[in-house]
């Protein structure tokens, strides 16, 4: 997952800009920074082995680190393997005809070639705040879409601004995939599609498993919220009490088998194609569920998942309205990273709570609107008989896994700033004690950090176990410690961990450089010991897999573990509290963890509050 800072107001701002005058704010195009933007680098190799070394050293015994070190030397020596890898990978990102030198080889290895269903290993999910004046599921599915229409004329019109921070500009080639957009299964390796967005202004709705079209422009003029409240209102009638074949299941099962089951669908009849593409081809996708999620852990989980049938997981936005008028997202995760939907949430929302929709409430309704239209699949025995099979997987995988949020309302940003600290990494170091106390050891931890200042870039990793992070977890409940010992190096873990971000946003990272190098050895040439050593696997193998996320409109985001016996730790620092979702398999135990993260805050909260409490009398 990517890291994403940027506020919920920036965001609004930077979207409303193409609305203020010169002498307010010079225009920005959308795309106007693509041809200045750098190519992605290639590291100095030195600096990438030298860093390699220091990111395992924490995560090895004295003689698997020895044996390191070798592997190491031996690459980087004058004539070997480590220069001649390196020289062909520079000459890859020189070539001109080459946009990103990783580009193709990270959709392909971590997405579209990776063939574990797409809900509990792929995508992600945002559950979005509760709006207490919406008590109607039709009409908060109505308000969600007009808004994101909003935002599709920005991007289309490509008059949205970029993203950035306040140095430099983000790539914006990823909002492509955003609106009318669709991943297709293939064997050995996915691929997605995008269509003209001039002819296709529908937007797919599921409601009872049943797929409905509904066209957002008619006669040249978009519905109003209104109008839009009005037909969804004629999909939830129509759709009545009976569920449907479902149909979308199939898109939950591993990319194999929905490829073969897509085969299998298609031959069932000359239709069926015409109506999967007008879903694939939709602007997005609403679910209209008719479950009511009250608390966090059952909103994360219907966003996260679902029934598995009410969805169709390859579009890359599905916005979920529950019947109680909950809503939230999930995104298919392959082309695009959270970053350009966050901020098409956050933009969204911040619309919605701040009233800047006119939804014509109070204006009539065309009554020539075209009906809906359900797309009605002929469903063979074969083709039912697969959608069975789909649906007990599908199950058997919900059952495996374990969802726990905690929402901690200790401190927030505000008290970790007073800390002299980066607020990611304090709740890094959060993640890091948690799981040191529960397991006993520091194990492989992976946090996103965004490369887009880059052209086509994505993410690089960072590595958040450090010597620093082990000698804060190993000290803090060492009572022969003092208590200004312990800060001293919780902010040594802070510092180094920040030192880590900021060289991981700048291309500098150890995995995405190693992996081009491993990548750029032919199929006949052996792998050079580094590869082969038990410290590359094994400290790529992420047993907390993390990200930060900011937006004042979530209550929650999140996704799967990476690894079996491992976490998704996603989490949340807002001002005065923090929040952390688990998820793992069933025997990893993810409410222990959650205990052991509400604990661990506490506990460093502590180390400040006992150094700012006065002196207690001499005896």
């Amino acid at each position: 997952m990517t890291l994403f800072r940027l506020s919920s107001h920036r965001l609004h701002t930077q979207f409303l800009s193409r609305n203020m005058t010169s002498s307010t704010v010079v225009k920005s195009k959308m795309l106007g920074h693509q041809a200045s933007l750098p190519k992605l680098p290639v590291p100095a190799l030195d600096e990438t082995l030298s860093k390699y070394l220091r990111s395992v050293k924490p995560l090895l015994n004295e003689t698997e680190y020895l044996k390191t070190v070798q592997a190491v030397e031996e690459f980087k020596k004058p004539g070997g393997w480590g220069e001649k890898l390196q020289e062909r990978l520079v000459s890859k990102a020189n070539d001109p005809s080459v946009d990103n030198w990783l580009d193709r080889w990270w959709i392909d290895l971590a997405y579209f070639g990776y063939r574990d269903p797409l809900p509990f290993f792929s995508s992600y999910y945002f559950a979005y705040k509760d709006d207490i004046r919406v008590k109607k599921n039709t009409q908060r599915a109505a308000q969600i879409v007009s808004a994101a229409l909003e935002f599709r004329k920005a991007v289309l019109s490509e008059e949205l601004a970029p993203e950035r921070t306040k140095a430099y500009p983000f790539c914006m080639d990823s909002y492509k995939w955003l609106f009318n957009a669709s991943r297709y299964p293939k064997i050995p390796s996915d691929y997605e599609k995008a269509f003209d967005p001039a002819t296709n202004n529908h937007i797919a709705v599921v409601r009872k498993n049943k797929f409905y079209i509904l066209e957002t422009v008619q006669n040249g003029k978009q519905l109003t919220t209104a109008e839009l409240e009005q037909q969804l209102d004629k999909i939830v009638q129509d759709a009545g009490e009976h569920r449907g074949p479902a149909i979308g299941v199939l898109t939950t099962d591993n990319r194999d088998k929905w490829t073969a089951s897509r085969e299998g669908l298609l031959a069932a009849s000359p239709e069926n194609a015409a109506l999967l593409e007008k879903i694939e081809s939709a602007i997005l996708l609403v679910a209209l569920d008719d479950s009511s999620p009250v608390t966090r852990e059952e909103i994360s989980r219907a966003c996260w998942h679902g029934d598995g049938k009410n969805r169709f997981f390859d579009k890359s936005l599905q916005f979920i309205v529950f019947e109680n008028a909950k809503a939230g997202f999930n995104g298919e995760h392959s082309s695009m990273d959270a970053t350009p939907t966050a901020r098409l949430s956050d933009f969204i929302n911040h619309a919605l709570f701040n009233n800047k929709i006119n939804h014509a409430y109070d204006q009539p309704t065309r009554s020539d609107l075209v009906t809906p239209k359900r797309l009605d699949f002929t469903v063979t025995p074969l083709v039912s008989r697969t959608i069975q099979e789909a649906t007990q997987r599908f199950d058997e995988w919900v059952n495996k896994h374990e969802l726990q949020v905690l929402a901690y309302h200790g401190f927030g940003k505000n008290f970790i700033k007073s800390c002299k600290v980066s607020p990611d990494a304090f709740a890094q170091m959060i993640i890091q004690l948690a799981y040191y106390n529960m397991h006993g050891v520091s194990r492989p931890t992976y946090e996103s950090a965004s490369t887009r200042k880059y052209l086509k870039g994505r993410t690089e990793t960072i590595r958040s176990v450090s010597l620093e992070s082990v000698d804060f977890v190993k000290s803090i409940n060492d009572p022969s410690l003092s208590n200004e010992v312990k800060i001293q190096k919780l902010q040594a873990a802070c510092k180094a961990h920040s030192k880590y971000t900021v060289e991981a946003s700048d291309a500098k990272g150890v995995d995405r450089h190693l992996l081009g190098l491993r990548l750029t050895l032919n199929a006949n040439e052996p792998k050079p010991t580094i590869f082969t050593d038990p410290a590359y696997s094994y400290s790529s193998h992420w047993n907390l897999s993390t990200s930060q996320l900011v937006s004042e409109f979530f209550q929650g985001y999140g996704w799967g573990e990476v690894v079996p016996d491992g976490y998704g730790v996603p989490y949340m620092i807002n001002n005065d509290s923090l929040l952390f979702t688990v998820t793992s398999l069933r025997p990893m135990k993810a409410a222990h963890l959650k205990h052991h993260l509400d604990a661990a805050a506490t506990q460093m909260k502590q180390l400040f509050d006992n150094a700012q409490a006065p002196a207690g009398p001499k005896l």
